[in-house]
């Protein structure tokens, strides 16, 4: 080991940007001291094989058994269930963890974290869109550093080097606009589950592929950015950008624009947010602007697509309603990917939820964040139901 070699975690391992991310601690020869996983074992053993970590930890209690059988003599420490990966967490060495877990479950890895004071290169936006105040408060109490790992949000970070926070005049947030880009709210009814995991740019796991469909994941984002960056909602302009070449930027009020362009590969992002401040040789693409030759803005279609407008509103009422909408967002996406419902039935039941839950924008502790998102997922599940049986 080199006096250079980065010590890290990579919690949600087995996942799209987990496994992105194991990619980048081997061709950095990172090392690599805890992985963790869902319920995949033999996404998981396969990551072990390749990266010798020194624990692992399962959440599915169910494959405890199983994973320790096949560990067995490895010398790996294990653990399991939810609470198993916070004392992993807890127990590890690693000088910087990779949150890659998807949803909520990534709330409370991203606390623990932050608990130890280490650094957090955050992949799960669901922790500052559940609950942002509190995980934003709790890194400056802590000294914690939260260095973003989403394309966006890493490129506002390294715009941001250009001026002063007291200079920012936006923040100029892009968005591929994904499979459906252009299509009307009508036309929209009669998309397929084939059509819409089918993303122009990006290749991701199955609940964000959707996300970007219906633009949801760009509202997620843009409460991301108000937390990470200290700004009002009004401060973040959404622009669609089809190329993904220009992955954000920043406006300041000498109305000059720093931004930053590459080619869109997650690893980038994973790379920057371990090495930072440090650039380092990468596997990535290089960008050739000459082949590029041109790149498009143009502005998002809100009516078609009401969840962006939504965040919007759920951000500036504050309090656990954007828990709220994540909540009701991931009832209704899985039951888009179970064909329980169509398309344009996730944005219905989302605003459905919202709506019945607004009283949730006073709850501000995290106990009556977590008891809102519970609710919520009841309501969403009941809407759900009702709209199912319209489809029949």
């Amino acid at each position: 080991m080199n006096g250079n070699q980065k010590k890290i975690a990579i919690l949600g391992a087995t996942g799209s940007v987990g496994r992105q991310a194991a990619s980048v601690a081997a061709s950095r020869a990172y090392s690599v001291d805890l992985l963790t996983a869902g319920s995949d074992l033999s996404g998981l053993l396969e990551l072990c094989s390749a990266l010798s970590p020194r624990a692992v930890a399962i959440a599915d209690e169910n494959k405890r058994g199983e994973l320790r059988e096949a560990l067995s003599g490895s010398g790996i420490r294990i653990y399991s269930g939810a609470e198993g990966i916070l004392e992993a967490i807890a127990d590890s060495s690693a000088e910087v963890f990779i949150n890659s877990i998807l949803g909520e479950a990534g709330l409370m890895p991203t606390l623990e974290v932050i608990k130890r004071g280490s650094r957090l290169a955050l992949a799960n936006k669901e922790s500052l869109v559940i609950a942002g105040d509190i995980v934003m408060n709790s890194a400056r109490e802590t000294g914690s550093e939260i260095i973003p790992v989403d394309s966006e949000h890493s490129a506002i970070f390294q715009s941001l080097k250009a001026g002063r926070h007291s200079e920012i005049k936006k923040i100029l947030l892009t968005a591929s606009g994904g499979p459906f880009y252009g299509k009307s709210a009508e036309e929209l009814s009669g998309v397929t589950l084939a059509d819409t995991l089918a993303h122009p740019t990006w290749k991701m796991g199955r609940k964000i592929t959707v996300d970007s469909a219906t633009l949801m994941n760009k509202g997620f984002e843009l409460i991301e950015a108000v937390h990470l960056f200290g700004v009002a909602p009004s401060k973040v302009e959404v622009i669609i950008h089809r190329e993904s070449i220009l992955h954000s930027a920043v406006e300041y009020i000498d109305n000059t624009v720093i931004g930053e362009l590459s080619s869109p590969d997650m690893r980038s992002c994973v790379q920057y947010a371990v090495d930072y401040p440090d650039r380092c040789e990468s596997a990535t693409e290089p960008l050739d602007l000459i082949k590029l030759s041109r790149l498009t803005f143009a502005a998002p279609d809100r009516e078609a697509f009401p969840l962006l407008s939504l965040a919007s509103d759920m951000i500036e009422a504050g309090g656990a309603m954007p828990a709220v909408m994540n909540a009701a967002d991931e009832v209704a996406v899985a039951a888009f990917l179970e064909g329980k419902i169509g398309f344009t039935d996730i944005s219905k039941t989302v605003i459905s939820t919202t709506d019945r839950m607004y009283s949730a924008r006073s709850h501000t502790s995290l106990p009556d964040i977590i008891t809102s998102d519970r609710e919520a997922r009841i309501y969403a599940r009941e809407a759900v139901r009702a709209l199912a049986k319209q489809s029949i």
